[in-house]
Formats: structure tokens, C-alpha cells, sequence
């Protein structure tokens, strides 16, 4: 005997409420607590090794020298992190200033943007992460990201475009003619570290 009209309505509607609130949906999975801690690891130490080689540039020779560091030292401390961790370690930005390394994927720059939003809403960035396990064609991959707050000493080649010195404006525009790293204010977020690592 078929079912009568309200039974079928029941059938197909119950599911369909399911996963309209969200009851049918996966909790997302939570990454290995080792491997977690070996990404805010690895960020920590790029952080700390870019922040020092900046701070001693800037002490010794000026903004101007902080350019060459942020230019050739830093995408080496990256490298030498990623080696460390086997992982990718590097920084993004939605305004890199330089393109070819600074610009995120999909994954990337959708994090960025919640990390303006948790900004704007008040929230401060000096502890700011996110992360995720993530199911990829080439496998499952932790993700994690640590924002980069705009502190005060960056503001000399990230500031605001009329209060750069000019040197530095003419090296910038040598060195980075697609620029988009200026502008910044004092306690947004500048950036993140990001660390992908298989799973």
C-alpha cells in the first residue's frame, strides 16, 4: 500500500531541513595537536628570524636597507623554515608587493579577508590564527595562518604612500613596480604567515 501524501512530504522535507540547519553537515576535523603546534612553531620562528634581520637593518643603515633585507634575506629564512618543518612557510598578503611570492590561493585569501573582518569588528590581530584540515586532489593538508599586524616600525616602507621618504619611494617603484603594500594602517593586518604541510 503506497505511503499516504503526508508520509512522502515527511520523507523528502525531514532530510532536506537536515541539511538546511546544518545537522547533516561533517564537524570539521581537527588536526593532530603535534602537527598544530609544529605550524605556530614554524611561524613563530619566520616571524622571529624576519623581525631580526629587519630591526638590525634598520638599526645599522636605515628604512632604506630594510628593503634589500625584505628583498633577498627573507625569502631565504623562509625557505630555510619550510626545509626545517617540511612544509611551505611563507608570508601573503591581498597587497603583496611582490606578486610573484606574495599573493595567496584561494584558501589563502579567504582566510585574509575573515582576518580583516575580525578586525573591523574589533578584535586584535597580534594573535589572530586560523586553521583547518584540508581535503586536496593531492591529499590532506594542514592549513594554518598567523596574521601579521602592521606595527609601527613597518610603517616606513608600508605607511601611508605621501609620508614615505622619497628614496625609499624610488627604490620601491624599481625594485616592485606592481606594489600594492602601502597604505597600511598602524594595528590592521599587514599579511599573514601561512604553513601547508601533508597530512
Amino acid at each position: 500500500m503506497p505511503p499516504a501524501p503526508r508520509s512522502i512530504a515527511t520523507l523528502v522535507l525531514l532530510p532536506l531541513l537536515a541539511v538546511l540547519h546544518g545537522a547533516a553537515r561533517p564537524s570539521p576535523e581537527e588536526p593532530p595537536r603535534p602537527a598544530l603546534e609544529d605550524a605556530r612553531r614554524a611561524s613563530t620562528e619566520l616571524v622571529t628570524g624576519v623581525r631580526s634581520e629587519l630591526l638590525k637593518a634598520v638599526e645599522a643603515s636605515g628604512p632604506l636597507r630594510a628593503l634589500v633585507v625584505c628583498k633577498y634575506t627573507v625569502p631565504e629564512i623562509a625557505s630555510n623554515v619550510s626545509r626545517k618543518y617540511g612544509a611551505r612557510v611563507t608570508r601573503v598578503s591581498l597587497t603583496p608587493r611582490n606578486p610573484a611570492l606574495g599573493w595567496g590561493d584561494a584558501w589563502e585569501q579567504k582566510v585574509l579577508m575573515a582576518f580583516d573582518e575580525r578586525v573591523a569588528k574589533g578584535e586584535k590581530p597580534d594573535a589572530m590564527e586560523h586553521y583547518e584540515v584540508v581535503n586536496e586532489p593531492a591529499g590532506k593538508f594542514l592549513r594554518y595562518m598567523r596574521a601579521l599586524p602592521m606595527a609601527p616600525v613597518c610603517a616606513a616602507c608600508h605607511g601611508p604612500a605621501d609620508q614615505i621618504a622619497e628614496s625609499i619611494r624610488a627604490q620601491l617603484a624599481h625594485d616592485y613596480p606592481h606594489d600594492r603594500a602601502v597604505n597600511v594602517a598602524v594595528g590592521k593586518v599587514r599579511g599573514a604567515v601561512t604553513y601547508k604541510k601533508p597530512l
